[in-house]
């Protein structure tokens, strides 16, 4: 491509030679540069314009732009709407958290006082919404409709609000996990498996006495097995002693806390010692036929406050007994190897 140059008071004519790469490389500099000059214009004159209500370019500027305004307004009124029904979603997922927290706090034990300790404590829920107290059975929910599109302010707070509720709730299940656990741990101490397996020779209660042939007090529960068979503790504790003691022939005795003892006497071996902390189910000694007793079994004992008690309503709490096992001191009597003792 030729260009001329020429000029009224000059004689010669310039000419100037451009190729084709070089006609497009000074177009695209002069459309580059257009583009960041306009782009200039736009940012640091009209919205600026715009924005402070310069007399007669913000009015066009709006003019030329109105359209665009709109249409963010409509995408930001549009996503703040989605935001609240979502917000309006977990508010009532929060609601109905709570009514079960509230049932499951009730089946653990824990009072009503205890829970509203526990909001007076510090619950932040309260804080971020006051409102007039709703009772705890009260029914709540249903979907959430915006009667206008809300404020980021707005939007806020409530996600505030469910933040500190969802914290309110996680207190309150972490208090009825340690209530139940608590629960279970007092189960684990309370006799409630039986100490060797199979039926019960003789029952707790007034029976004929093996040895003299009068009416007398059974105070535990009679387990007919081989000797040498292992003998579990009834439940979690501290052995209180493991020795010779009199009728009861090689006994082992187990503290569980709370004037709770358990028995475990005419025993052939003890495999535990005082003092020392057993398990529930956990091997203590092996049955035997020592002290009073007219053959090899478990003469099994639970104490309370040193009153004898009848076991078999503490292990029906566990493994349930057969109740046609436990049979009247006159049924026994006549099998051959069912032993009884004290």
């Amino acid at each position: 491509m030729d260009i001329l140059i020429t000029h009224g008071g000059l004689a010669r004519t310039r000419s100037m030679h451009l190729r084709p790469w070089q006609l497009w490389t000074v177009g695209l500099t002069l459309l580059v540069l257009l583009m960041l000059l306009s782009g200039t214009v736009y940012h640091f004159i009209f919205l600026k314009a715009a924005r402070e209500g310069w007399p007669v370019v913000s009015h066009l500027v709006r003019l030329v732009v109105r359209d665009e305004f709109e249409q963010r307004d409509r995408y930001m009124r549009e996503n703040l709407d989605a935001m609240a029904q979502k917000v309006g979603e977990m508010q009532a997922k929060v609601i109905k958290l709570e009514a079960v927290g509230a049932r499951v706090s009730g089946l653990a034990g824990i009072k009503a006082d205890e829970l509203k300790a526990l909001d007076a404590a510090g619950s932040p829920a309260s804080a971020a919404a006051p409102a007039k107290p709703v009772p705890a059975g009260a029914g709540r929910g249903g979907p959430y409709v915006p009667a206008s599109s809300p404020s980021m302010e707005q939007l806020g707070d409530w996600v505030a609000q469910i933040d500190a509720q969802a914290d309110h709730g996680s207190d309150v299940f972490t208090l009825v996990e340690s209530r139940l656990l608590e629960k279970r741990l007092e189960m684990m101490m309370v006799p409630s498996i039986a100490p060797v397996a199979g039926g019960v020779g003789s029952g707790f209660g007034f029976r004929i006495d093996p040895f003299n042939g009068r009416a007398a007090l059974h105070t535990g529960l009679d387990f007919p097995a081989d000797v040498g068979t292992p003998i579990r503790s009834a439940a979690g504790g501290v052995v209180r002693s493991a020795e010779p003691d009199g009728a009861y022939g090689l006994s082992v005795e187990v503290d569980h806390g709370n004037g709770l003892l358990t028995r475990y006497a005419h025993t052939s071996k003890v495999l535990v010692r005082p003092g020392e902390l057993v398990r529930r189910g956990q091997n203590i000694a092996l049955v035997g036929n020592t002290g009073r007793s007219t053959g090899p079994h478990l003469h099994f004992e639970v104490l309370l406050a040193g009153v004898p008690q009848n076991p078999a309503r503490f292990l029906a709490r566990g493994e349930s007994l057969d109740a046609g096992s436990i049979q009247s001191s006159a049924g026994t009597s006549a099998r051959s190897r069912s032993g009884r003792g004290r």
